[in-house]
């Protein structure tokens, strides 16, 4: 439907968000090496996680789930021709509820706060895979 590669700017924007959460990460952890002493040995087989880092470890692990079928989406619409308007901007709800998701985990780390955010991006991948099966059932 659209002729522009919009649709990819919403996973590089995501991509870019996997990359600051490894940033921080690693800084937690050689804090967590360097103020407290933490055996760095540890994250031979990653037995522990010091606590300064395990809401960013366990964030970043969050990276990869959900964000997997959004990333499939994308390149599905995109391929099928399916994107328009509409999905470009449920790839950015998404995108913007997976930077929000994150700042709420590694901070406070609140669920009454979390929780409605993954849910919005949830149901804009949902939306986005629904409008593919729709375009795909008429095309």
């Amino acid at each position: 439907m659209t002729d522009t590669t919009a649709m990819f700017w919403p996973m590089i924007a995501h991509a870019f968000l996997v990359f600051i959460l490894y940033y921080m990460l690693s800084k937690r952890r050689m804090a967590a090496i360097r103020d407290k002493g933490f055996d760095p040995r540890q994250f031979k087989e990653n037995l522990s996680e010091p606590a300064e880092s395990v809401l960013v470890h366990n964030n970043l692990k969050n990276q990869f789930e959900l964000p997997m079928l959004f990333h499939a989406g994308v390149v599905a619409i995109f391929i099928s021709n399916a994107d328009n308007i509409i999905t470009i901007a449920l790839a950015w709800i998404f995108v913007l509820s997976r930077y929000a998701h994150a700042y709420v985990h590694v901070t406070s780390n609140r669920l009454l706060l979390r929780r409605p955010l993954f849910m919005v991006g949830f149901l804009a991948t949902v939306l986005m895979w629904g409008w593919l099966a729709i375009w795909l059932a008429t095309s």
